[in-house]
């Protein structure tokens, strides 16, 4: 993800790279990843979803399926906590700059900036050649397939 209003070397140097996939401390500990990425709208939200499953194992005698909606709630920041983070970026302004396949943040930042002042996409697109002109000239030999017709009919 890259700022608003940044440009040439700048863009770089402030890009954010947000890894898609668990996220393993959102798990362990969901407020406090979720306040250290300043999602503050989704902490609330996870401090609330704590105190009602809190209530409930107070004024309930549910408490076998209290810590399984606890393990549910961490489950879920977990698996949607870089999502979340991206749509907080996206919220206060930034864009989406590249997709990157890599193996770790070091390679994924290699890969962006050999992309992105280099001036050209990491991979060439290949064309495929016109097929030659005699071969579309020629009429099907056979019948075809499905609800198109052929010579004959």
């Amino acid at each position: 993800m890259e700022p608003p209003r940044a440009t040439g070397a700048e863009t770089g140097v402030q890009a954010e790279i947000v890894r898609d996939g668990f996220a393993l401390l959102a798990f362990i500990a969901p407020l406090l990843w979720l306040l250290w990425y300043r999602l503050w709208l989704e902490a609330i939200l996870v401090f609330l979803a704590a105190a009602v499953i809190a209530t409930l194992g107070n004024f309930t005698g549910l408490g076998a399926v209290l810590p399984v909606l606890s393990l549910l709630v961490s489950a879920y920041i977990g698996i949607e906590g870089q999502a979340m983070r991206l749509a907080r970026l996206r919220r206060i302004g930034w864009r989406e700059a590249a997709v990157i396949e890599a193996g770790n943040k070091a390679e994924a930042e290699i890969r962006y900036f050999s992309g992105a002042f280099a001036g050209q996409p990491d991979q060439q697109t290949v064309h495929p050649a016109a097929p030659p002109a005699t071969a579309l000239s020629k009429p099907a030999a056979g019948p075809a397939l499905g609800l198109f017709e052929y010579p004959g009919n």
